[in-house]
């Protein structure tokens, strides 16, 4: 055996053998840290080689499918994500900015599969049990005793108390609060310790004998990007992000990466008292209900696509007159670029003229738009909060916009038009190339257009 002094960065873990002021890895300053480490001779090296194996290999058509059982919360919008529910040997990480939820929800997880005869392990790093109890009392009226609770820091603590009461899920609150004294000296949240306290988790998750469901929740950096190491993304099954502002009611639960899931869905919930409360028709959230015959100038309505469903949106706009030489542009909803665009296409081919008025944009829920899709109903939207010309209520507008002012198609118009129908919309506003859609539907009516002039002239009677 042979030893020698290096200094590693605890940001990206590069070696270097002499000390400086910054990493010339990774460009960071202060984060050399003096590491004395032990390396085998070539002899012991020579002789590591012929110890005997583990594990064998085995040809692939023999190795035995793995069901992957899931477990269900009963949380709709979490399942959702999940794919169906939690997998029984599976690593998950979910992240979020403070404040968004992160530590609320996976209690409410804990509570719910708790209840259902599941024994749960809620081990945190950074709060005390008394703290994690004030929670627990202000979200349940009654806590189950299959719901344990251990709040240390070290790790092999947490695996020695696993080891004991055997729970079926594991949550970990956060990954860079803990440590494993034993494996390295270095901090807590150091990218060593990090990704040891991960690597263990796995460990405990793909145990053949007893396979342990196990969601990690992990820091977000001031970037909006989980703390640590790209490999401790490659190294879980499925990573969470809850999405929203801290002053805002809406939360949104993406996944952007699931091995036993889609990759593109996404949950609602809004935040309250009792905690997260799952928008299970996101449809009725997103629109204003109004009565019969009451029509408001500025509103229209689109169906977007959010991972395998479609969703009803109400795009809402103020046009007002502008007593500044540059009219203001607000929107939030889409692209401000997008917005501008548009409004230059409605005044170069419709002759709506824009360019003294001041346009505000949003969408009720404060939902961030990101298809194309929903360029018609923006400009619609516009279009009626000029005229002060309310829209039916049970009329929508699914196409894209070109340049040249025509309506184009969009993809999954057929299952967009099934959610209208569903809801008991009686017209709705398509591109007239398109022609993947049925020619007739139980409630609702398709209008075909070529261009926003079309579109307008239908609408308005002009």
């Amino acid at each position: 055996m042979r030893t020698k002094t290096v200094f590693v960065c605890t940001n990206c873990e590069a070696e270097s053998y002499k000390w400086q002021g910054y990493c010339s890895n990774c460009g960071e300053w202060n984060t050399l840290e003096e590491k004395t480490v032990t390396k085998k001779d070539d002899k012991a090296r020579k002789t590591s080689g012929k110890s005997s194996i583990a594990k064998k290999i085995q040809p692939l058509s023999k190795v035995p499918i793995n069901s992957s059982e899931r477990i269900v919360t009963g949380i709709k919008e979490f399942d959702r994500v999940m794919g169906g529910g939690v997998v029984r040997d599976s690593l998950s990480i979910i992240t979020a900015k403070p404040g968004a939820g992160k530590s609320t929800l996976l209690l409410q997880v804990a509570g719910e599969l708790a209840q259902k005869g599941l024994k749960i392990l809620y081990a945190s790093g950074e709060e005390s049990e008394s703290q994690i109890k004030n929670r627990a009392d202000r979200i349940f009226s009654t806590i189950d005793d299959n719901l344990l609770v251990y709040c240390d820091n070290d790790l092999n603590n947490v695996i020695a108390n696993v080891n004991e009461a055997n729970p079926d899920l594991i949550i970990l609150d956060s990954i860079q609060t803990f440590i494993m004294p034993d494996v390295s000296d270095s901090r807590a949240g150091s990218p060593t310790q990090t990704m040891e306290c991960a690597n263990a988790m796995l460990q405990l998750a793909k145990d053949t004998k007893r396979p342990r469901a196990v969601i990690m929740v992990g820091q977000m950096t001031k970037k909006d990007e989980m703390a640590g190491l790209r490999a401790l993304e490659h190294l879980v099954d499925a990573v969470l992000i809850i999405e929203g502002e801290n002053e805002e009611e809406l939360r949104g639960l993406s996944v952007s990466k699931n091995r036993f899931g889609s990759t593109w869905e996404r949950g609602f919930f809004t935040m309250s008292e009792k905690g997260l409360v799952s928008i299970d028709n996101p449809s009725e959230f997103f629109m204003t209900k109004r009565d019969d015959g009451e029509l408001v100038g500025g509103s229209a309505l689109t169906v977007i696509r959010d991972g395998s469903r479609s969703i009803i949106v109400e795009v809402e706009s103020l046009v007002s007159h502008s007593f500044t030489p540059y009219p203001s542009r607000i929107c939030e909803c889409i692209p401000k670029d997008q917005l501008n665009t548009l409004i230059s296409v409605l005044e170069q081919k419709s002759g709506v003229m824009l360019y003294d008025k001041n346009v505000v944009l949003k969408s009720t829920g404060g939902l961030r738009l990101k298809e194309q899709s929903v360029n018609l109903c923006v400009l619609m939207s516009i279009v009626s909060s000029v005229k002060n010309k309310g829209i039916p209520g049970n009329t929508a507008f699914v196409a894209d916009v070109g340049l040249t002012g025509e309506l184009k198609k969009v993809p999954t118009l057929e299952q967009r038009i099934r959610e209208l129908d569903r809801m008991g919309f009686d017209r709705v506003f398509v591109a007239k190339n398109d022609v993947h859609i049925k020619q007739t539907y139980e409630n609702i009516k398709v209008c075909q257009c070529k261009n926003i002039q079309d579109v307008i002239r239908m609408l308005f009677s002009l």
